[in-house]
């Protein structure tokens, strides 16, 4: 029987690949030495296209692959998908969201404990000898995370997963998101300044894309005010970073926890310098088990849609 043509867009966990191989006649597009003539000499043969949330796929590449049917996406970001161009295409585009929430969820707390608590800062100053230095001064005291008021922009399955580890951390809990979500427990925050006021903690986990783009601005940095600090788990884009990086030198913020950028891989070097931000890349969902999870995922919602036409994950359209 021949098998469906599938488009790999790069490189994924060897376990995945694996299993693609063994199902599906898979080619990998990072591969081809000049991808657009290959595209264009061979995309009406492809049937299947996987990528990943980084990556996603335009409307010009669906323009170049007119008997593509699926799209497999690893990751739960949705910006980088033209998720209306393939709705008018009627092509069905999974995802791997709920896998990755505990992670996310976990490292929203590690960043927020970090920040806070300055682990990372402490760790650079017992390195460089600051402990043991005759005369130096001690360090500086931090600030505590139980009992502290957590601001949550976005309570969605994750934002809502961070919120249950701070209850853990008996933390008063207030959210802000466009409705209020029904059937949970804490104070929806109509006004994003008044939850930044209000809040020590403000967590962005809101999706990425035009909709929310810069959602976190100067003004909302001010409210934060010099006693706030913000923890990024989502995208770059929703958190203005031009002012993020002004409001953290002049701490007009008292620190930030980001493991997203707006130009990833590149962080504006000017972070590099200040001890009142913790830098990840882009890690949330970076453990064995999750990315393990996520590639399952992936796999199992391509051959979900071509054994019974349903993915087990569908990604919701505009």
């Amino acid at each position: 029987m021949n098998k469906h043509r599938i488009l790999q867009a790069g490189r994924l966990l060897p376990s995945l690949e694996a299993k693609l191989a063994a199902e599906f006649d898979t080619v990998l597009l990072a591969e081809q030495g000049d991808p657009a003539a290959f595209l264009a000499a061979h995309g009406a043969g492809f049937e299947g296209f996987v990528t990943s949330a980084g990556v996603g796929v335009t409307a010009d590449m669906l323009a170049q692959l007119p008997r593509l049917r699926a799209i497999s996406s690893f990751g739960v970001g949705l910006d980088k998908l033209d998720l209306a161009a393939a709705q008018a295409r009627g092509i069905a585009v999974g995802y791997t969201p709920d896998v990755l929430n505990d992670c996310v969820a976990d490292l929203a707390m590690a960043l927020m404990l970090d920040v806070g608590r300055r682990i990372s800062e402490a760790d650079r100053f017992v390195r460089r000898g600051g402990w043991t230095t005759p005369g130096a001064k001690s360090f500086p005291l931090a600030r505590k995370v139980s009992g502290a008021k957590l601001g949550i922009v976005g309570l969605g399955r994750i934002g809502q997963t961070i919120a249950k580890r701070a209850s853990g951390f008996e933390m008063d809990i207030r959210y802000h998101s466009r409705r209020p979500v029904a059937g949970v427990a804490w104070a929806h925050e109509p006004s994003l300044i008044e939850l930044a006021r209000w809040c020590d903690y403000l967590v962005v986990i809101t999706a990425g894309g035009a909709a929310t783009r810069h959602l976190v601005n100067d003004a909302v940095l001010e409210a934060l005010g010099p006693r706030g600090f913000v923890i990024n788990v989502a995208r770059g884009s929703v958190i203005d970073e031009a002012a993020l990086v002004r409001a953290l030198a002049d701490k007009r913020i008292a620190g930030a926890g980001l493991d997203v950028f707006e130009n990833e891989p590149n962080v504006p070097r000017a972070l590099f310098e200040l001890d009142n931000v913790v830098l990840l890349p882009h890690i949330a969902s970076g453990t064995e088990e999750t990315r393990q999870a996520m590639a399952d995922r992936v796999f199992d919602n391509l051959q979900g849609f071509f054994r019974d036409g349903r993915m087990v994950s569908p990604a919701p359209l505009p």
